[in-house]
């Protein structure tokens, strides 16, 4: 067995094994709560995937450092915003005190290579996209916040033929940037990136968006307390390391995603309490029932059916409130009729995927619905620019794989085969049915209190936001959607509960030290942003 990793979390003694996660490690560590909010309240983490930024770090010295994205190293000292009683003594670092920026050496930046085609996102959208550029022959760049490529759906241990497209990536040639941040697009055929701290001007001539989609999250009573998580925030967990074994989990709110996530748990020694989904039992016959177009997901389903045979499942049910002094102790669950409450040390509750439409918008893509609207050949509204995977509409791995490759053969100048069309429409049936199956009902719109956090990055409860009706009067009137995930998680949820649209998109896309910006036009460039000028587009 190799070395365990040895660091310090608040000045105490930690381990973990090689490759976990710094999240996943303090998880294991027992520690829930890795911040303090604005007001005062523990928190810990919700997305694990770094959405969310509710598991801000202090790392060596500099502060906000997401955990989820960073891996365990040798000697690392790490303080959290270990929650405290106003006036208790502790020895975390306070997210609501920012601490100066700490000394470091000034060492110039890479230069990024050309890229004939740049992708954005390295889920399988995205290196379907780049294997089938480099293929073609275009110096291909590949870019991803992550420090693997894969994505959500393929961290951990990936299937074989997740491994066998990993491989293919691998030989491709492609050239890859892992923890690499896309923070702007200055101008035509440029992105600002942030590597690691530093500025990075990449230059394309075909950009291939492949950004993903994040979870939905609905606020309810409780839903802020440390243990409460997404579903596929505890997949994330899960995946990066964390350790599930004896606790008693919860996996509630909607879509495929809750039996595949509570029977990777179970697997991993978890003890699932129940299932809980919020679509009624004939629209989930229905979508079974046509499962048989899907061989390969019917088969999924069934395999986790049977891993979780014995689990209560609750259809047409969804938590009302979590209940828990420190953390989460208890969860209520209801029917509209009646009301049960069920004992757990996690809940993990998610309500379905968004796309992560920041990047394109600021591209000034036309969007329709929740999608980037495309061509026959992926291409979007914006010159030079496709857009493939969940960005196009949400239905999985095997629809993020063709529009992925339509996409790189297309950035690349190649024909898109017949063959390919085909397999998209067919993806593009499943998509809507996986949306008419799991489609949101109204009783979720009133599981908030008046007192309910909304805006877990100020701390904005229900009542603030009564009297705003956009994106932006909620932020000059609240600070609604100015915390450090800029909206991601709030503006989704009142998209959904108030019919709010989303906020014009403005750069930096994440927050980043203010040298990335400072430094952005002295940044080295590639060679295939010179010549190119005038401001890039912006999307309302």
């Amino acid at each position: 067995m190799a070395d365990r990793v040895r660091f310090t979390i608040d000045g105490r003694p930690a381990e973990a094994e090689p490759g976990t996660s710094l999240l996943a490690a303090l998880w294991n560590a027992g520690r829930r709560p890795v911040r303090t909010s604005v007001t005062g309240e523990a928190r810990g983490p919700l997305c694990g995937l770094g959405t969310c930024f509710e598991c801000r770090v202090t790392i060596d010295g500099e502060p906000h450092r997401r955990a989820c994205l960073e891996g365990v190293r040798e000697g690392m000292n790490v303080s959290t915003g270990e929650y405290r009683q106003p006036g208790q003594e502790g020895s975390g670092t306070e997210v609501n005190q920012i601490p100066s920026e700490p000394d470091r050496a000034e060492a110039p930046p890479g230069v990024a290579p050309r890229g004939d085609v740049v992708v954005v996102g390295a889920g399988p959208a995205g290196i379907a996209a780049a294997v089938h550029a480099a293929g073609a022959g275009a110096r291909t760049l590949l870019l991803d916040e992550q420090a693997r490529p894969g994505g959500q759906v393929w961290r951990g241990e990936p299937p074989p033929a997740a491994r066998a497209w990993l491989f293919r990536l691998a030989r491709s040639g492609v050239t890859r940037l892992e923890r690499s941040t896309v923070v702007d697009a200055p101008r035509p055929g440029e992105l600002l990136v942030e590597r690691e701290g530093r500025p990075l001007r990449v230059g394309y001539e075909r950009l291939v968006v492949a950004t993903g989609a994040r979870e939905l999250f609905l606020p309810f009573p409780g839903w802020t307390l440390p243990g409460v998580v997404g579903a596929g925030g505890a997949q994330a967990l899960l995946k990066a390391g964390a350790r599930f074994d004896g606790l008693r989990v919860v996996v509630a709110g909607s879509g495929p995603l809750l039996p595949a996530v509570a029977a990777a748990l179970k697997r991993a020694g978890a003890r699932v309490v129940g299932v809980v989904e919020q679509a009624p039992l004939p629209r989930l016959a229905a979508f079974a029932a046509g499962l048989w177009r899907e061989p390969q997901k019917l088969a999924e389903g069934l395999g986790h059916a049977a891993t979780l045979a014995g689990v209560t499942y609750r259809s047409g049910a969804w938590v009302r409130e979590a209940v828990g002094r420190d953390g989460v102790e208890r969860v209520i669950v209801s029917d509209g009729r009646r009301e049960r409450a069920w004992a757990c040390d996690v809940l993990a509750c998610g309500f379905g995927l968004v796309p992560s439409l920041e990047l394109p918008r600021l591209l000034g893509c036309e969007t329709t619905g929740a999608a980037v609207a495309v061509d026959g050949s992926q291409r979007t509204s914006a010159d030079g620019v496709l857009a493939a995977g969940e960005l196009v509409g949400i239905a999985g791995v095997d629809q993020a794989l063709v529009t992925g490759t339509i996409a790189g053969l297309a950035a690349a100048g190649l024909h898109v085969p017949e063959r390919l069309l085909g397999e998209r429409e067919r993806a593009r049936g499943f998509a809507a049915r996986l949306a008419s199956a799991f489609a949101l009902r109204d009783e979720l719109k009133s599981l908030g209190r008046p007192e309910t956090i909304v805006c877990r990055c100020e701390d904005v409860p229900f009542y603030r936001l009564a009297a705003a009706a956009s994106a932006r009067e909620a932020k000059l009137d609240t600070r609604a959607g100015m915390g450090p995930c800029q909206g991601r998680v709030c503006g989704a949820a009142l998209s959904f509960l108030r019919g709010v649209p989303p906020d014009t998109v403005r750069p930096p896309l994440v927050p980043v030290p203010i040298g990335v910006l400072a430094a952005e036009d002295e940044a080295p460039t590639s060679p295939a942003a010179a010549g190119a000028r005038g401001p890039a587009p912006r999307s309302a």
